[in-house]
Order: C-alpha cells, then structure tokens, then sequence
C-alpha cells in the first residue's frame, strides 16, 4: 500500500509547482518557499480527511512525506546534523499550520488571512493564496482519501 503514497505526494508536489503561487513573491522563489507552500497544501490534506478509520493511513502518508521531504534535503547537500535541526523546524512548522487550520471553516476571511500572513511573510498578496487555498479545501472536500491513494489528480 506504501507505494500508493507516491501519488498523494507527487500530487501534492505538483499542486506546489503551481507558477501562480509564487507570482506575488517579493523575490525568486527558493525551497523553503516551496517547502512552506508544500506544507500548507500538506496540512490542508490532513485536515480534510482527518478521522478515525483514517488514523492509521494518514499516519503512514505523514511518515512518507516527510521521509521524502528529508530525502530531498539530503538531495541538496545538507549534512546529517543540519538535516536533522531542518526536519524538526519543517515538522513543527508543519504541525503548527495544521494546529492553525484545523477550524479554517469556522474563521473569518480576516482570521484566516492573519494566520496565512504568519506563514507566508515573503507574499506580497496572501489574497490571491487565500483563494487559492480555499478553492483547494472546498476540491478535497469533494473527494475520498482512496481517490488521492489511487490517482493522480491534476493542479
């Protein structure tokens, strides 16, 4: 089953490549600018097919993704030590952006661009990645965890 776990990162991937995500940064995009918006496409997943029967699942896509994660930070040449403070930053970066989003229905469009304008402070215009985001919530919520382990879906 691990293997299905390729898709829902390679899609995840994908939706972050997106060139309209990065159009009202303030300079060329770097990793960490990929890495944050990877994350947040990340949290988003969880959120939404965050329950019990998906417990287990879900833990194991976690445990894929940032093993992934960590193999690219090798990929660049980071050293084992470096890589490690870099992974505990990534991990509790990413637990606080779903710890932020877990209520995102429930917030105001203020409440909401608050909290996006603590992750993204090198964005000119978190309008245009809010509505981004929100479309990408409402679509993930119009399908199945099996439908993202089987396929591959389109940004």
């Amino acid at each position: 089953m691990k293997e299905n776990y390729i898709h829902i990162y390679n899609n995840l991937i994908n939706f972050t490549r997106n060139k309209d995500l990065y159009k009202t940064l303030n300079r060329d995009d770097i990793f960490s600018d990929r890495l944050t918006l990877f994350l947040l496409h990340f949290a988003f997943f969880i959120k939404n097919f965050k329950n019990e029967q998906n417990k287990i699942i879900l833990q194991e896509i976690y445990d894929f993704n940032f093993r992934q994660l960590e193999l690219s930070i090798r990929e660049i040449g980071y050293g084992d030590q470096s890589i490690n403070k870099k992974m505990k930053d990534y991990i509790n970066l990413f637990h606080s952006m779903v710890s932020e989003i877990h209520f995102w229905n429930n917030l105001s469009q203020t409440q909401k661009f608050e909290k996006f304008s603590n992750f993204l402070t090198d964005f000119k215009e978190i309008d245009h990645l809010l509505h981004y985001f929100e479309l990408f919530d409402e679509n993930l919520s119009k399908k199945t965890l099996n439908s993202y382990l089987k396929s591959v879906s389109n940004p």
